[in-house]
């Protein structure tokens, strides 16, 4: 009688923003029972690889095409193996993620998803700032400059400056005139408060902060031109002040507390 072998699986896992600290206690433990790891070795710490058993296959994905890492899931998977597939931050933000997810469904390959802790956090995280303060902004945009990889007219960074709200932008960093260009374009006043935080929670993290007016040549003098998050927008730099919030004031009734007239 012919042994039928158990059919494996894939973990998408998000490898968090660099600090190997960071990666979830779900995403570790995936890591540490791996039979086949293909991680994006340009962004992602190499220093995840050690959770893994010693000689556990790792392939670096920067150089593969899809239809290369594909082949890889499809052989491990059909022996059985548990394959991780780790990319930086979260994968859910330019992961490339579903057009993997179309490959295994095709060949009825089961997967699951494990969340990451995303660069725009850490990067709000490394200039101790919060993007949704009251009376200043309550919604954050998550954004890239068109470049190789189109952006939608709809969406382009003109048309979304135009909101005012705090804004993180992706992938944009190297065309760092063209964001200002179109960030004023939209609306923003010239003195809105920018920074630019480059490997957020790396050991080299760098952080740049200026105006719309002074960011471009503080970022060309600091030689940033990849792996960076830009930040706008008033929560900055609250200058004219921002409101408590609600859930904390004495006088604030709400289902866990009675509040109090002052």
């Amino acid at each position: 009688m012919r042994e039928n072998k158990p059919k494996g699986e894939v973990i998408f896992v998000g490898a968090g923003p660099g600090d190997p600290e960071l990666i979830t206690i779900k995403g570790s433990r995936a890591l540490e029972r791996a039979d086949r790891v293909i991680y994006a070795g340009s962004l992602v710490n190499p220093d995840l690889l050690k959770l893994c058993r010693p000689g556990t296959p790792c392939h670096d994905s920067a150089s593969l095409t899809l239809e290369e890492v594909a082949a890889l899931m499809i052989e491990g998977t059909k022996r059985g193996e548990t394959i991780v597939r780790l990319h930086t931050g979260d994968p859910s933000m330019y992961g490339a993620i579903k057009e993997q997810f179309d490959r295994l469904d095709q060949e009825e390959i089961s997967y699951t998803v494990v969340p990451g802790v995303s660069s725009v956090f850490a990067a709000a995280a490394a200039v101790k700032r919060e993007f949704t303060l009251p009376d200043i902004s309550q919604t954050l945009i998550l954004t890239r400059l068109a470049g190789r990889t189109p952006v939608p007219d709809r969406e382009a960074l003109t048309h979304l400056a135009q909101h005012q709200s705090s804004m993180a932008i992706f992938l944009s960093v190297q065309d760092m005139g063209a964001v200002v260009e179109a960030l004023l374009e939209g609306g923003y006043p010239v003195s809105t408060p920018i920074a630019v935080v480059s490997k957020a929670s790396w050991p080299d993290e760098e952080i740049v902060v200026g105006t719309l007016e002074t960011i471009a040549d503080k970022v060309n003098t600091a030689g940033i031109r990849k792996q960076a998050q830009i930040l706008v927008g008033d929560f900055l730099d609250p200058a004219g002040g921002y409101a408590r919030s609600k859930l904390y004031d004495p006088t604030f009734t709400h289902e866990f507390r009675q509040g109090k007239e002052t």
